[in-house]
């Protein structure tokens, strides 16, 4: 199956070795990890670890983190991706570099993500775990179709879990 995903703006392709330097610069951005990593800055080695479960996710799944590019463009403007959240299924997951927030592109990328899980992948379910204080991913989620249906403890306060079924 091929992985990459493409929307009208951007370009996903599955993260690989070669992005581990670009992905580590943008996931120890401040902005970026905030509430991605609950603000925990990510080692180099971290992020190797990261990319080789994706790609074991990928050849298991179908599914892990994409790299995010604006078509015809090559600087990664952010990631998106799906990984296991606990027990309870697959969750979206999604990060953009600042100069990129404000464009659409965060709902753009997670709704690829999304689509592909529910349609080419089958899967009945999508979830998101979404920071009670990040307004912008609660917005994302909600342009999603996504329904809030739970509110867990989380490192940085509560976080509102979010379904899509298909």
């Amino acid at each position: 199956m091929n992985h990459v995903l493409t929307t009208g703006r951007l370009v996903l392709r599955p993260v690989c070795a070669l992005d581990r330097d670009e992905l580590h610069a943008h996931w120890t951005t401040p902005d970026v990890r905030r509430f991605l990593f609950d603000g925990a800055v990510m080692s180099a080695a971290e992020v190797a670890e990261a990319i080789g479960a994706s790609e074991r996710d990928f050849a298991a799944s179908g599914y892990g983190l994409w790299v995010v590019r604006r078509r015809g463009e090559a600087g990664l403007i952010g990631t998106a991706g799906l990984r296991q959240l606990e027990d309870l299924g697959p969750e979206v997951v999604y990060s953009l570099a600042p100069d990129a927030w404000g464009r659409g592109y965060a709902t753009e990328a997670a709704r690829a993500v999304v689509d592909h899980a529910l349609a080419a992948l089958g899967l009945p379910e999508v979830l998101a775990e979404v920071d009670e204080g990040n307004t912008a991913s609660a917005a994302v989620a909600e342009r999603l179709g996504m329904i809030p249906f739970a509110t867990v403890p989380g490192l940085l306060g509560p976080m509102v879990r979010y379904r899509r079924t298909r």
